[in-house]
Formats: structure tokens, C-alpha cells, sequence
């Protein structure tokens, strides 16, 4: 967590050769955040690491009946930090956008992850109760204007907001829709 606006670019790919994962470098390019996942791709529980290698969260799939639910594990947790679950809006919905709902183990606070088109769009917003954005991310763009490609994305974090578990939900976010 820090007390300013942060920028990230986040790479849908893992940087080991044969892998899956994505990799976060901050803006100084300097790897911050890693998924190594030598398994197969869309695996049911994967790693969010720092630089070190140090699990940070433990992310893992569960099933009930037709609907797919992610758990997230701090480091040290043996209970949920939260879960995602798709939103029963975007179930009923029209297929334009869809919405996941992220509620908090502690406290029962809820975030919603929302993205902006349906398919395999990266474009997505985090926002906390209240509504207000706390992370988006968009397509990556060169300094020239270019889009680059749709596993390469601009994650603004704002101030106050914790980067790991941010992260973690732009990792189950790369899991749901088949990008990592």
C-alpha cells in the first residue's frame, strides 16, 4: 500500500520459458509482482508472488454445480481473505459486460470487478463499496499511441489500496478469462 496513484504494466505471460503466469513491473520497470504456473494453463490454484518468489496469495478455483467461485489465501491464512463469484446481474445479463463480485473474509466488506465488453476484453475496473474506482486496467499503449497487444495492460492502482490483493484479483480477472 502506498499513499500515491500507481501505474503498472502487467504482462499476461509468464517470463519462464514453457510457463504460464503473468508478471507486474512498476513504473521504473522492475518486476514487482509474478505468476509462475508450470502446470497446465487455467490451472485451480495458483501462486501471486513477489519478486522473490514469496507467496503472497494462494488463489484456488472451487466448482458448485454450474458456477466456478475463487478463494484467495493470504500468505500465512488458512480461511479465505475473500472469494469471487460472478454476479448474479452478469448471469441474468445480456452478455455485454460481465461483473464478479469480491467479498471480504474479515469484515464482509464487498469490492465488484467489473469489465467493459464481453469476450476476452482486458479492459476491466475494480471498485470498492462505495463505488468508487480503487484499480483499472486498459490496454497497453506505446508512447506513439499503438495498442499493444490484449495480454499487455496499464493497471492503475489508487492511493490507499493494497497492491498485492489488487493484484491478486487482475490474476483471477487473467484466470476467468482464459489469459493466463
Amino acid at each position: 500500500m502506498t499513499l500515491k496513484r500507481e501505474t503498472f504494466t502487467v504482462g499476461m505471460k509468464s517470463l519462464v520459458m514453457q510457463g504460464n503466469g503473468c508478471t507486474a513491473f512498476n513504473e521504473k520497470g522492475e518486476v514487482v509482482y509474478r505468476i509462475d504456473n508450470y502446470d497446465d494453463k487455467h490451472s485451480n490454484e495458483v501462486f501471486l508472488m513477489d519478486l522473490r518468489g514469496n507467496v503472497l496469495f494462494t488463489l484456488c478455483k472451487h466448482k458448485m454445480g454450474l458456477f466456478k467461485r475463487w478463494k484467495g489465501y493470504a500468505a500465512d491464512g488458512a480461511k479465505p481473505m475473500f472469494r469471487v463469484r460472478k454476479s448474479c446481474r452478469s448471469i441474468l445479463g445480456n452478455g455485454e459486460s460481465s461483473s464478479y463480485n469480491v467479498t471480504m473474509g474479515c469484515d464482509g466488506s464487498f469490492y465488484r470487478l467489473q469489465s467493459s465488453a464481453a469476450g476476452k476484453s482486458a479492459a476491466f475496473r475494480i471498485t470498492d463499496s462505495s463505488g468508487r474506482v480503487v484499480a483499472e486496467a486498459k490496454r497497453k499503449k506505446s508512447a506513439s499511441g499503438v495498442e499493444l497487444g490484449d495480454d499487455v495492460l496499464s493497471l492503475v492502482v489508487e492511493a490507499d489500496v493494497d497492491h498485492s490483493f489488487i493484484m491478486a484479483l487482475v490474476t483471477i480477472y487473467g484466470l476467468i478469462k482464459r489469459q493466463i
